[in-house]
């Protein structure tokens, strides 16, 4: 991505994040960017591009990150810990991209059903992982969407958190989900 292209992007997803979507107008992206809608039509055909490019890039770093780090783990445990560190991590690092695609989530439009589709893909995964545990008899027997989905539920729950702490210890906040929830799923000995 080059340099422009970039600026657009993630003054985007700042504004798209403070102001919400329908408030964020291409002027005030151009504004704020300091370039032409020229320009801006150049890399991205409209606000529901930028939009969609936003809401694929980030959802491609949350899920290449998860796959990257579970498939060097052989424990469903350790999967699911390491997801959960991942995600406390993107939304740390990523605050406006969480906030946007929380915000984004609910109804009825294209851009709410595209949330909802990867969202539904991401949880997926985790439930897929979840299946597996208890499979293996490393995870208790339960409703692995809802497990899934309580997993995933901890992306707007960290964001929360962090909203009202300006600072985070990430592995203090890791350590604290640990703790409460996934210890919870282990299969005792």
């Amino acid at each position: 991505m080059n340099k422009t292209k970039r600026k657009i992007f993630e003054i985007s997803m700042k504004l798209f994040a403070e102001k919400g979507y329908d408030a964020t107008s291409i002027e005030d992206i151009t504004a704020t960017v300091g370039v032409a809608k020229g320009t801006l039509y150049y890399h991205f055909s409209s606000k529901e591009e930028i939009f969609n490019f936003l809401i694929e890039e980030g959802i491609k770093l949350l899920q290449n990150s998860v796959d990257i780090k579970t498939a060097k783990l052989e424990n469903y445990i350790d999967k699911l810990k390491a997801i959960v560190l991942i995600q406390i991590k993107i939304v740390v690092k990523y605050q406006d991209f969480i906030t946007i695609l929380l915000s984004q989530f609910y109804g009825k439009e294209a851009r709410n059903k595209m949330c909802q589709k990867y969202v539904y893909r991401y949880i997926h995964t985790i439930e897929e992982i979840v299946e597996e545990g208890m499979k293996q008899s490393q995870i208790k027997s339960g409703d692995s969407k809802a497990i899934a989905s309580e997993i995933y539920a901890l992306i707007a729950s960290t964001l929360v958190y962090k909203m009202k702490n300006e600072e985070i210890d990430v592995r203090k906040l890791y350590r604290e989900f640990e703790s409460t929830i996934i210890e919870g799923l282990r299969v005792k000995s």
